[in-house]
């Protein structure tokens, strides 16, 4: 599918970019616009040659109403209909049900500020008329997608922010809406600026039984001067053919709801539990497949609940801060794939890297939860650096340079990246010059720093940031500003100039069968075996 954000009557503009993202993917099913899709007059003639049949939309279509009074005269009728070939407009409000089953709710215009309401406006009665029905249906988890031409308002609390000014953004009617639908991808225009919050849970943990996430995706408006984003493209699975615990998977970078309302007899409800620092002391090793005996649950205090709860690890000076959800990288958590193991330390652990880069691309991670390098306590830090030497050790034996890198930026717990790279590959330099090359083509400025420095000292705790380690010890740092491209330590490493496997960049390309990956993981473990410290221990 393909969501698109105002297109403003650049319709032309709009199609032609659809086909060229056509024939370099291939055919997309739908293509759904929010937001203002009719501009103003100048931009008639362009609708004209759709409407007669001179020109005909390369995708099916379907768009949201009017959002401003000067375009209602484009929509003949509030209910929906066809206004082109192959071009649908929705309605004022409905559910839309595509043959796969995918179904699709939609609110048309903004929220109307008095009665009665104008053309371009929905009142709280179209809210209810959608919500009712569905509400009313026990079986009822969610939709899929949500349509609105108007943010729903304080989206972004417990999220990453937006570049806009949130004192008039959004309107609380949207984000009750969406509260009550739980979209698994909700789009929304008129903002002019892209903006994809983190996913958020749909659950209270401990408290509810697990739900699909939300994510909600706002689009710039077509061919915008900034070059701001305004198309997404995605796939997606109707949620009534998932399998139920496949749609309930948590990803990483998972956040509270932002809408979660004051409770129903009048006490607020508690803050969630990763804004004030507490958090259940089971919470990480909470399976979602069980229900915990009741006396067992809503403990939020620090009392060590029972001790089946939790491995014995050796006592540290202070307890890693716990993750907010189910993550994968938790040693203890139900979430990791053990198969990837290769050694476990004390404080430590080392893994085959999921969808590796090459067969020994591995991971080191604390076996706590920490987010990042600058958060870890002196011991793990130690433990740490023992690993790092042992697979520099194993590097240099296979005649391979060894290069770290670490992301601090919508990640939940610390991975710091191994990737070995053949020596008769490239030089330290070229991988260097790589790195700067590409990083100033994404305008970004990546920093040396001495060899020994430590990376607290230009990077508190929470600060996103970026960084490399080359085998010579040289050091590469960029401290995120926003919108940095997730893959790009791999994408560096796979260019033509250093490992020439631009295809592998991205992870997800590089799934292996689970047998595979066992294999894999056997003979990683049995080639590091002799450098492995911890299995000595």
């Amino acid at each position: 599918i393909l969501a698109c954000g105002d297109v403003e009557g650049r319709i032309n503009a709009l199609f032609n970019r659809v086909n060229a993202i056509q024939k370099k993917s291939g055919q997309f099913d739908l293509l759904l616009c929010v937001g203002e899709f009719f501009g103003t007059s100048e931009a008639e003639a362009e609708w004209e040659a759709y409407k007669s049949g001179a020109k005909k939309a390369p995708i099916h279509t379907y768009i949201l109403g009017a959002a401003s009074q000067e375009t209602v005269k484009y929509f003949p009728n509030s209910d929906g209909c066809e206004l082109a070939e192959s071009i649908t407009y929705l309605g004022r409000r409905g559910i839309f049900t595509g043959a796969s089953g995918l179904q699709i709710a939609y609110v048309s215009g903004r929220e109307a500020q008095h009665e009665p309401a104008l053309s371009h406006c929905f009142t709280s009665k179209d809210i209810t008329a959608l919500v009712a029905p569905l509400l009313s249906n026990s079986k009822f988890r969610g939709v899929d997608i949500l349509l609105t031409s108007q943010w729903p308002r304080g989206v972004w609390q417990y999220g990453n922010s937006p570049e806009t000014d949130t004192k008039f953004c959004g309107v609380s009617s949207i984000a009750d809406l969406t509260d009550k639908l739980k979209p698994r991808y909700h789009f929304a225009g008129l903002e002019a600026v892209h903006y994809e919050r983190l996913p958020y849970r749909n659950h209270v943990v401990l408290q509810e039984n697990a739900q699909h996430v939300s994510r909600f995706i706002a689009l710039a408006t077509v061919n915008n001067p900034a070059k701001k984003k305004y198309l997404y493209a995605f796939n997606i699975v109707p949620m009534k053919n998932m399998d139920p615990a496949e749609l309930v998977k948590q990803p990483q970078d998972v956040t509270e709801n932002p809408y979660r309302k004051p409770m129903k007899d009048g006490k607020k409800e508690k803050p969630p539990p990763s804004m004030t620092g507490e958090e259940p002391v089971s919470q990480f090793f909470f399976d979602l497949g069980q229900k915990k005996p009741q006396h067992q649950q809503h403990h939020h205090g620090r009392k060590r609940q029972t001790d089946g709860d939790r491995p014995n690890y050796p006592k540290q000076p202070r307890r890693p801060p716990q993750p907010t959800g189910p993550c994968w990288f938790c040693l203890a958590s139900p979430e990791v794939e053990k198969h990837l193991v290769i050694s476990i330390g004390t404080h430590c652990y080392m893994a085959l890297a999921k969808g590796g880069l090459t067969p020994d691309h591995v991971l080191l991670l604390p076996i706590g939860h920490y987010q990042s390098v600058v958060d870890l306590a002196s011991e793990v830090v130690e433990e740490m650096e023992k690993y790092k030497s042992a697979v520099k050790k194993f590097c240099k034996s296979r005649a391979q340079r060894c290069i770290m890198f670490e992301r601090n930026y919508r990640s939940q717990h610390l991975q710091l990246q191994v990737v070995p790279v053949p020596m008769e590959k490239c030089s330290t330099e070229d991988i260097k010059e790589a790195f700067m090359t590409q990083a100033e083509e994404q305008q970004m400025e990546l920093m040396e720093i001495p060899a020994h420095t430590d990376l607290k000292q230009i990077a508190p705790p929470g600060t996103p940031y970026f960084y490399v380690e080359l085998d010579t010890g040289e050091k590469l740092f960029y401290r995120i500003k926003k919108n940095f491209p997730l893959q790009f330590g791999r994408e560096v490493l796979a260019s033509e100039a250093l490992l020439n496997i631009p295809m592998r960049a991205d992870w997800r390309e590089c799934k292996c069968t689970k047998e595979e990956e066992e294999d894999q993981a056997k003979q990683m473990r049995s080639d590091f075996e002799p450098f492995d410290f911890a299995h000595e221990d």
